[in-house]
C-alpha cells in the first residue's frame, strides 16, 4: 500500500506499506526513516504522530487492510505532530469536560 503523508506544513512523501501493518507500526517506520525534507519538522518520538484518514484519527492497532486500501493505489493521509501528548483519562481532563458545558451567554 502506497501512502502519501502530508504534513501540516504541506510537505509531503510517499512510503510503502504491507497491508497488515498498522497505524502505530506506520508512524513507527515513518519516524525511523524520517525524510530530509522533513527536517525542520521531525518529532522526538514516534508517539507524537498521528494519521489521519477522511477526517478521523486512526487508532494505533488498525490495518491498512481494515481501512480497505487498495494495494498499488496511492492513498493520502494527514501525519500530525503532537508536541504535548495529553495524558490518557487525567484528573485535569475529565474536570475540564465536566465543568463545560453552557457558554454562560445572557439573552435579554
Amino acid at each position: 500500500v502506497v501512502l502519501r503523508l502530508i504534513l501540516v506544513s504541506g510537505k509531503t512523501h510517499e512510503f510503502e506499506f504491507h497491508p497488515l501493518t498498522s497505524a502505530h507500526d506506520v508512524t513507527q517506520m515513518v519516524f525511523d526513516q524520517w525524510p530530509d525534507e522533513w527536517y525542520e519538522d521531525k518529532v522526538q518520538s514516534a508517539q507524537m504522530l498521528k494519521l489521519i484518514y477522511h477526517g478521523r484519527f486512526l487508532h494505533g492497532s488498525v490495518t491498512l487492510h481494515a481501512l480497505q486500501l487498495m494495494p498499488g493505489k496511492t492513498t493520502v493521509m494527514h501525519l500530525v505532530t503532537r508536541e504535548n501528548l495529553p495524558e490518557p483519562n487525567s484528573s485535569e481532563t475529565l474536570t475540564k469536560r465536566k465543568s463545560a458545558g453552557c457558554c454562560r451567554c445572557v439573552l435579554s
